[in-house]
């Protein structure tokens, strides 16, 4: 179902014509929550955790299953409008949600994100270069694998994120042992390449197909997980940032797309430019928006929700984000906050979780300021007080 009118905040009576839904109770769901109470509208979270991140913030909180049919009854029930703020919610229950009500992304968008061998298939159908792979779903495909695409990286089709449900393999007795060990579920083989440098770009494409972009960032993974994202002109030669975000205008076009999306980019030894995957909601590297641009992710995942003008975001400081992960409150027990707020243009954003462990995202600092080398050093500083490492 698409939009009609555009849905304006500010609804008196707390009534459905005002109100988002939100699939996923996460910290993506939590900060879409807070921008859009902040514009005026009311949300209600569908998410089976009682305690979830965003069910905490939002007006109402569904605890159910992403498929429970009373579940998605009530969500339609009450509000005009419904995103999603990861891409593993059913799309089976997007399909559901979206006969009845504007749904954005759409079910189909989702669908491809969530299986990595549709999603290379897009990225070749767009004509955006990616990395030589193979889809494996069988024994026969297995052994018939190419030489040249090892060594590789095994993936898993569906369901991996954050560095699981990947193996290294270097020869074809790795990859076998690689694929038992994924218990020979579909997955996909990527060739391993030269890697420089990882970046990613956010766009925001309205109902009425209007795009606009975030800036490039420059991004720096730790076991998977990322860690340091970092947003100043410069940080990638101009040419490239250009290619990147041509080509996330062209992922998103090509699938009709309407929401927030992020695409992830590797950059090679000789400086050209592959596409590794994308994410239909906002992402983890753009968490900086809130801080450091006139309009922050999720803002723009509002308004393209509600169909609202977009306009191109500005950014008016250089920025860097440190991730946040639970291993700073299970080594420290308490991270000396007040030390790290002493230090100019910090930003702490903690995700309201109840319960830290190794490698779960908890929050998030960003560091802005008048220059990139008085960022640089504060968030060094930050780091070094946190423990941890920053560049």
């Amino acid at each position: 179902m698409s939009l009609g009118a555009a849905i304006l905040p500010g609804g008196a009576d707390n009534g459905q014509q005002s109100t988002f839904g939100v699939m996923g109770g996460g910290q993506l769901g939590r900060m879409f929550v807070q921008a859009a109470q902040a514009m005026g509208y009311f949300t209600v979270v569908l998410d089976p955790d009682v305690i979830s991140p965003a069910g905490l913030v939002s007006h109402y909180h569904i605890k159910t299953d992403y498929l429970d049919q009373q579940g998605l009854a009530q969500l339609m029930q009450r509000c005009a409008a419904i995103t999603t703020e990861f891409e593993n919610v059913p799309a089976a229950a997007l399909l559901t949600l979206g006969a009845a009500r504007p749904v954005a992304p759409s079910a189909q968008s989702v669908a491809i994100a969530q299986d990595r061998a549709r999603e290379k298939a897009h990225f070749v159908r767009c004509g955006v270069p990616c990395a030589p792979y193979a889809v494996i779903g069988s024994a026969t495909e297995l052994a018939d694998v190419a030489d040249d695409l090892l060594p590789g990286i095994l993936k898993t089709a569906r369901l991996g994120y954050d560095g699981k449900g990947q193996i290294r393999v270097d020869d074809r007795a790795a990859l076998a042992a690689a694929w038992d060990e994924l218990k020979n579920v579909p997955c996909v083989l990527e060739r391993l390449l030269p890697l420089k440098a990882e970046c990613s770009v956010l766009v925001a494409r309205g109902w009425d197909g209007v795009m606009v972009n975030l800036p490039l960032q420059l991004n720096l993974h730790r076991a998977g997980i990322l860690a340091v994202t970092s947003v100043y002109e410069g940080n990638l030669p101009q040419t490239l940032a250009e290619d990147a975000v041509a080509a996330t205008r062209r992922l998103a076009e090509e699938m009709q797309y309407v929401g927030v999306l992020c695409v992830e980019f590797f950059v090679l030894q000789d400086d050209s430019l592959i596409v590794n995957e994308m994410a239909p909601r906002p992402h983890n590297s753009g968490h900086y928006s809130i801080d450091a641009c006139d309009l922050s992710q999720f803002e723009l995942q509002v308004r393209t929700l509600a169909g609202l003008p977009l306009v191109q975001p500005r950014q008016h400081s250089p920025a860097i984000m440190l991730n946040l992960l639970g291993d700073l409150w299970v080594d420290n027990f308490s991270p000396p906050w007040d030390r790290v707020l002493a230090l100019p243009g910090t930003h702490l954003h903690l995700y309201g979780k109840l319960k830290a462990s190794k490698g779960r995202k908890m929050g998030h600092l960003t560091v802005t300021g008048v220059s990139v080398s008085e960022v640089r050093a504060t968030a060094l500083a930050a780091a070094q007080i946190l423990g941890i490492e920053a560049f």
